[in-house]
């Protein structure tokens, strides 16, 4: 960045001009010397000097111009930024069960599409510490909280089907998320559970872990993820191999609500992919990262270079104006 920290002062430039006019103006006047014999005057050849001294003139005028510079001050700057985050602490909590094949989020089942919209929502956070719980029968961490996105989306995509025994324990799995943010220090901490189903395995009763999370001043998004009415499954036969069935889609959402009502949080049903990549940007819209950005641009003086140059030329016209360009007295 550039800029003149007294620019008014160059108006002083348009006096430029004038000092042109009147250099000019003033060569234009006749002079005259006496001689008692012109003889040798006549044989003298004529000297070009008098043309060449517009140069004192022209080195006078560059030095006045880069006098006036200087006087304006002018400066080079270079801006910095600081920019303080406010970061969310988030967990991602997913369902593994074998439910999670059922193929009514086309084009793929609803587990890789899970994947998918979880992965783009990873990407789009910037200054997040983020983290994965699996669940089925059992629950436990696939990630802890990273900034390590490419981390991150590497354990999403490993997610399959079959790494714990089948079964849906929503309870066990919200109450592994929360200790995992138990003893974080961000402002914001959250949950974001998704599953297909009912809770049927573990211990620990979902509202119970809810309560849990809510004296440690965690927030849960539940996201019961299926179509309404009946879905395809795949099952393997074994006279006939891979076919489908239909089977009842059964989503406990009274529990999901109350579960996310109990932490002042927000329950979502996502019936296809669109539905679930809205989920997630909406989940997204509301828990904003906290950024201020403060700019500061530091200045350095250049009027010393514009002196000197003010300087070098005002004492050129000085030594030409002595030596080669004497006048007569």
């Amino acid at each position: 960045m550039f800029r003149f920290a007294d620019p008014l002062l160059l108006f002083l430039l348009s006096l430029v001009p004038l000092l042109t006019a009147w250099h000019l103006k003033s060569k234009t006047r006749s002079v005259s010397l006496r001689y008692s014999h012109l003889g040798t005057v006549k044989n003298s050849v004529k000297s070009r000097r008098p043309v060449h001294r517009h140069i004192l003139f022209g080195l006078r005028l560059l030095a006045v111009i880069f006098f006036i510079f200087a006087l304006a001050r002018p400066q080079s700057g270079s801006r910095e930024e600081e920019v303080t985050t406010e970061g969310i602490d988030i967990i991602l909590t997913l369902d593994i069960s074998s439910s999670m094949l059922a193929e009514d989020f086309k084009p793929k089942n609803r587990l890789e599409v899970a994947k998918i919209v979880a992965a783009d929502f990873v990407k789009s956070r910037s200054s997040d510490r983020i983290g994965m719980v699996v669940f089925a029968r059992e629950s436990y961490t696939q990630c802890p909280l990273t900034l390590d996105y490419g981390v991150l989306l590497s354990f999403i995509e490993n997610v399959r089907i079959g790494l714990i025994e089948d079964g849906t324990a929503i309870g066990l799995a919200l109450a592994n998320a929360a200790n995992r943010l138990r003893e974080s220090k961000a402002k914001s901490k959250v949950i974001i559970l998704l599953t297909d189903g009912r809770n049927n395995a573990g211990e620990i009763h979902p509202l119970t872990a809810a309560q849990a999370a809510e004296a440690l001043n965690i927030k849960i998004y539940t996201v019961g993820a299926g179509s309404r009415g009946t879905a395809l499954y795949p099952v393997q036969d074994p006279v006939f191999g891979k076919r489908y069935v239909r089977m009842p889609v059964e989503i406990d959402e009274k529990l999901l609500q109350e579960v996310a009502q109990q932490t002042k949080g927000r329950y979502f049903r996502a019936v296809d992919r669109s539905s679930l990549e809205e989920v997630f940007a909406e989940i997204g819209r509301l828990e904003k990262t906290k950024i201020e950005v403060k700019e500061y641009t530091r200045y350095e003086e250049l009027f010393p270079f514009y002196l000197i140059l003010g300087l070098i030329f005002l004492g050129m016209e000085t030594i030409l104006a002595r030596t080669v360009f004497q006048k007569i007295p």
